[in-house]
């Protein structure tokens, strides 16, 4: 092999596992020490340790285990090199604790999935609730702190900044490192859910499944909707995302045509929708609405379940999809619901009381880079009339979008006013 087949499969195979594992290894090495900032840290100098290894003495065949090792190392070196900081029987517990011996005698064959407990550490009430779910979507998924702020409207200098204190906060508490009590799940279990769901959006904004990175993302993101479920399988919310993210999911395969181009849900062909998730969807709805309370993630998934009855059934239910958004927005008054909402509005009472619906949340500053609020006021001007308006609004979320397909989908959109 030479040097350049070496390093891209170095290179192929840190991404691999940086994909696969890093929340998992992130987890288990800030077990044993408390400390998140310091557990990214030596993880990322253990990657670029791998880096310069392997292209000269191969891949390992547990590089997990391999990266776990050198950043234990990293770690105890730290931590020593911090002496004057820590006192004498923490520092002991930290370096006994990330030793080989109680490593080893952990991990026979692999090691253990402590994820959920992170999640649960960066939800303690300890921590600013703004900041819990960016804080479990960076240190559990590794999305960095633009796509972070992206996802919650916000800029990402001002998250990266409330992402290190955070890190931080937990350091200085001690926060203790496990999944709570059932007690003390109530004020923790939002934050985790949304981490889980903005991980899940992030992931399907790829829906042709063609970004390795973003496909991994998605599938993770299940993964840990079902660890939850399992966990509290009484809790009505939590199966409400899972049902949430299976309607969405079940949808993929007819998100995009078979050369690629974007397709938008009214266009969508029912027959590609996948049935068993379907199935496995509305059964959790039913679940959790025999449970006896009503949160978010419930509504949402009602959402998608009315528009599969839709879709399948040619039902105009327009009537019960706006009651269910304004059940959603008294409960989180979310200018995303809001923008939703206002589309759902036009199709019932038209397009004019559409633009006075959206009109409601226009002022929201975190709307100004907003792609999807721009692509709905061009869809509501358009069938107003205002073309004009509309397509000075199409460009400008032609300009916000990243997928390629859906931007073409919308410069159609907007080709088809020239004129009128």
């Amino acid at each position: 092999m030479d040097s350049r087949e070496g390093d891209e499969q170095a290179r192929s195979t840190a991404e691999a596992v940086a994909r696969r594992s890093y929340g998992k290894l992130v987890a288990f090495l800030a077990a044993r020490t408390r400390d998140v900032a310091a557990a990214e840290d030596a993880l990322s100098e253990a990657f670029a340790s791998a880096l310069a290894d392997w292209p000269q003495k191969g891949c390992p065949s547990n590089p997990e285990a391999w990266l776990l090792t050198v950043a234990r190392r990293k770690m105890i070196d730290s931590f020593r090199g911090q002496r004057r900081e820590i006192s004498g029987e923490d520092l002991q517990l930290t370096v006994e604790g990330l030793s080989a011996a109680a490593i080893a005698a952990e991990t026979p064959t692999q090691i253990p999935d402590q994820r959920l407990a992170l999640m649960f550490v960066c939800a303690h009430p300890a921590i600013d609730a703004g900041i819990r779910a960016p804080l479990i979507l960076q240190v559990i998924l590794g999305l960095n702190a633009e796509a972070i702020a992206s996802a919650f409207l916000m800029s990402p200098a001002a998250m990266g900044k409330r992402l290190v204190r955070a890190k931080e906060k937990i350091r200085q508490a001690g926060i203790p490192f496990r999944v709570p009590e059932p007690e003390e799940l109530s004020g923790r279990l939002d934050a985790v859910l949304d981490a889980v769901y903005a991980a899940f959006a992030e992931g399907w904004s790829d829906p042709g499944g063609t970004d390795v990175a973003r496909r991994d993302l998605t599938e993770e993101a299940m993964f840990l909707a079902r660890l939850v479920t399992e966990l509290l399988p009484a809790e009505p919310e939590a199966l409400g995302l899972l049902a949430l993210m299976l309607h969405a999911e079940a949808r993929r395969r007819a998100r995009r045509r078979a050369d690629g181009e974007y397709v938008p849900l009214a266009e969508q062909d029912p027959a590609l929708w996948d049935s068993q998730m379907i199935a496995e969807a509305e059964a959790l709805l039913l679940r959790a609405s025999a449970l006896g309370t009503i949160g978010r993630y419930q509504l949402e998934g009602a959402l998608q379940s009315a528009h599969v009855d839709r879709c399948r059934t040619g039902r105009a239910n327009w009537a019960e999809v706006v009651r269910i958004y304004d059940a959603l927005f008294a409960l989180a008054g979310s200018p995303v619901v809001a923008i939703n909402r206002a589309l759902a509005v036009a199709e019932l009472h038209g397009a004019t009381a559409g633009l006075n619906a959206i009109e409601q949340v226009a002022s929201d500053a975190r709307l100004a880079e907003y792609q999807p609020y721009w692509a709905a006021r061009a869809e509501l001007l358009a069938k107003a009339g205002a073309h004009g308006e509309a397509r000075q609004a199409y460009e400008i979320a032609i300009g916000l979008e990243r997928d390629l397909a859906v931007r073409r989908f919308l410069q159609k959109r907007q080709s088809a006013l020239e004129g009128r």
